[in-house]
C-alpha cells in the first residue's frame, strides 16, 4: 500500500542559500547530517537511504553508458563527419562535459535532494527559474528512457535476426521496446537497494565489455584501418555541403551519450553522504566514460572492413555489421549481447532517475496529478507510480517510431534539447549568486567561476546546434523536431504554470510541527 507525501498548499519565500550544517563535525555521523541537511531543504526523509558512494557513481556511469551511446549512435556518426569527428568529436566534447559537470557536482553539494536541477534553480534563481528547468530535466529524462531503451530494442532485433532469422520489423521492435520498458518498471519495483545493485554490476560489465569488444577487435581481424584513416578520415552523407557545419551536427554523437549524469544528483536522498558521494559520482561517472568510450569507438573504427556496407546493413544496426565483418556471425552474436545486457542496465537507472525527479516535481506540486505521483510505497520506500508514469510516457514518445525511421533520431534530440539546458541554468544562477551561495563541502574553490563559465558557454553552444536540421533537403522525414519538442514543452509548462503556481513551491524548510504531522501520516 502507498500514500501521498503533501506538500505546502502556499507557495513560500526563501533566501538564496542555506547554510549548511557541521557536516563531518557533528558526531552523529555522515547519513544522520545527511537527514538533517535534507530537513533544512525543507524535505522530510521518505526514501530509503540504502546506496553507497560505489552505486551512487555507477548510476550515472550506467546511465551514460558508452556501450548504449556509442553503439546506438555510431551509424549516426558515420554519415556525420564519419571517422574523424567521431574520434576527435568525443575527444573534445568530453572535455567541455567534464567543466559541466564539475560545475554541476559543485551545486549538487550544497543542495543533495531528489528535485536536483530543478530544486537548485528554485533556491538560486526563484520559482520560475525552478519551474521551467524542472520541466525541461523531465523532458529530457523521459526522452532519454525512449531513446536507450528503444536502442537496446534495436540490438535485440538484430541479435535475434543473426541468431535465428528474425525480422526485425519497426512492429516487432516495438513491442521489445515495450518488453524492456516493462522489465525495467518491474525492477525498479524492488527497491533502491536492488537498483544500487544493478548498477555496480552494471559498471563491472561494461568496463569489461569493452576491454572483451575491443581486444577481440584488435586481435581477430587480418585487416585494420591506419590510424591515419580512423583519425582523418571525413565522411559526409548528410546532404548538406558545408563541413564545419556536418562536423557540428556530427557532435550529437558524443553529446547524446554524455548525458544523464544528473541521475547521482536525482539519487541524493538514497546515497549515504550524498553532499560529498553524489558530487563525485557526477564527475568520476564523466572522467571514466570518456576515456572508456574513446577505446571503444577507437576500436570499431579501426576494425571497420567495408564502411558502405556497414551503413547499409541489413541488420539495421552498423556496429553490428562492423562486428560480423571483422568477427564472424558467432563472434558478433556474443558481442552484440554483450551490448544489449549494457544497454538494459543503462535503461534500468535511467527509469530510477526518471523515477525520482517525478517524485520530487510532484512533492513540489509541480506535475497535473501531483497528489498521485508522489506516493511513496511504505514495504519499498520507492515512489512506485513515478516508476509507472515515467516508462509509459516514455512509450508513447516513442511510438512514432513505427511510422518513421528518422523519429528514432528525433527521440535522442529530445532527450539532448531538453536535459543539456537543464544542466546549464543552476550553473549559471550559481554564478550570479556569486558569496551568496553557500558551497557544500565538495566545491572546486577559486575554480569554480572559470569552469563554470566555460560550462554554460559550451551548453549555450551545443542547445542551439541540437535545434538545426541534420539531413538535407528538410522534409517531414528528415527534419530535426527537437525545437519542435522544446516549443512545445515550453509552451505546456507556461500554461501549467498559470494553474499550478498557486500550489507549486519548494519548501524553505522543514520544521513546522502540522506539516512534520501530516507527512508523517501519509506513509503507510
Amino acid at each position: 500500500m502507498s500514500a501521498a507525501v503533501p506538500a505546502s498548499p502556499q507557495p513560500r519565500r526563501y533566501p538564496v542559500s542555506l547554510s549548511p550544517p557541521a557536516w563531518s563535525n557533528s558526531g552523529l555521523g555522515p547519513q544522520k547530517d545527511e537527514e538533517q541537511r535534507l530537513r533544512e531543504l525543507g524535505y522530510q526523509p521518505v526514501l530509503a537511504r540504502r546506496m553507497g558512494g560505489f552505486g551512487n557513481f555507477a548510476i550515472s556511469f550506467s546511465v551514460i553508458s558508452i556501450l548504449s551511446g556509442c553503439m546506438t549512435l555510431y551509424g549516426f556518426g558515420m554519415k556525420t563527419g564519419g571517422p574523424a569527428v567521431m574520434l576527435w568529436g568525443w575527444a573534445g566534447v568530453g572535455l567541455f562535459v567534464l567543466c559541466v559537470g564539475m560545475a554541476l557536482a559543485e551545486v549538487t553539494s550544497a543542495y543533495p535532494t531528489s528535485g536536483a536541477l530543478y530544486y537548485m534553480a528554485d533556491r538560486l534563481g526563484g520559482r520560475k527559474w525552478g519551474w521551467y528547468t524542472g520541466w525541461l530535466n523531465l523532458l529530457g529524462l523521459l526522452g532519454a528512457i525512449a531513446g536507450i531503451d528503444y536502442g537496446a530494442a534495436l540490438f535485440t532485433g538484430a541479435f535475434l535476426n543473426l541468431r535465428f532469422g528474425f525480422e526485425p520489423t519497426p512492429g516487432w521492435t516495438m513491442v521489445i521496446f515495450m518488453c524492456i520498458l516493462l522489465l525495467h518498471a518491474v525492477l525498479n519495483l524492488f527497491g533502491v537497494r536492488l537498483v544500487s545493485v544493478l548498477n555496480s554490476v552494471s559498471v563491472w560489465w561494461h568496463l569489461g565489455g569493452v576491454a572483451v569488444i575491443v581486444g577481440a577487435l584488435a586481435i581477430v581481424p587480418s585487416h585494420h584501418q591506419s590510424p591515419s584513416y580512423v583519425f582523418t578520415e571525413f565522411v559526409n552523407n548528410t546532404g548538406w555541403h558545408n563541413s564545419l557545419y556536418v562536423a557540428a551536427v556530427g557532435l550529437l554523437l558524443a553529446q547524446y551519450t554524455f548525458c544523464g549524469y544528473d541521475a547521482s544528483a536525482h539519487l541524493s536522498e538514497e546515497t549515504s553522504n550524498a553532499s560529498v558521494t553524489a558530487a563525485r559520482g557526477i564527475v568520476r561517472a564523466i572522467w571514466v566514460s570518456w576515456i572508456a568510450g574513446f577505446a571503444l569507438l577507437a576500436g570499431l573504427t579501426f576494425a571497420i572492413q567495408d564502411y558502405t556496407g556497414a551503413l547499409n546493413s541489413s541488420t539495421g544496426v552498423p556496429p553490428a555489421q562492423i562486428l560480423i565483418d571483422a568477427l564472424g556471425t558467432n563472434g558478433a552474436t556474443a558481442m552484440l549481447l554483450v551490448v544489449i545486457v549494457a544497454q538494459l542496465f543503462c535503461g534500468n537507472a535511467e527509469v530510477a532517475a526518471a523515477s525520482r525527479m517525478v517524485f520530487a516535481f510532484s512533492r513540489d506540486n509541480a506535475l497535473p496529478g501531483s497528489a498521485l505521483w508522489r506516493r511513496v510505497s511504505s514495504r519499498t520506500q520507492t515512489p512506485v507510480n513515478a516508476v509507472w508514469l515515467s516508462v509509459v510516457v516514455a512509450c508513447l514518445l516513442a511510438l512514432p517510431s513505427l511510422y518513421s525511421a528518422t523519429a528514432y533520431n528525433a527521440v535522442v534530440a529530445i532527450n539532448v534539447i531538453g536535459i543539456t539546458p537543464a544542466y546549464a541554468i543552476p550553473i549559471y544562477l550559481r554564478l550570479r549568486a556569486g558569496k551568496r551561495f553557500e558551497p557544500g563541502p565538495w566545491n572546486l574553490g577559486r575554480w569554480s567561476k572559470p569552469v563554470g563559465w566555460i560550462a554554460v558557454t559550451w551548453v549555450a553552444g551545443v542547445t542551439v546546434l541540437f535545434c538545426l536540421p541534420q539531413a538535407s533537403p528538410v522534409t517531414v522525414d528528415s527534419m530535426n523536431y527537437a525545437v519542435v519538442a522544446l516549443a512545445v514543452v515550453l509552451v505546456l509548462a507556461t500554461v501549467w504554470w498559470y494553474v499550478a503556481r498557486g500550489s507549486y513551491s519548494t519548501p524553505q524548510s522543514y520544521g513546522n510541527a502540522r506539516e512534520q504531522s501530516e507527512i508523517s501520516e501519509g506513509i503507510v
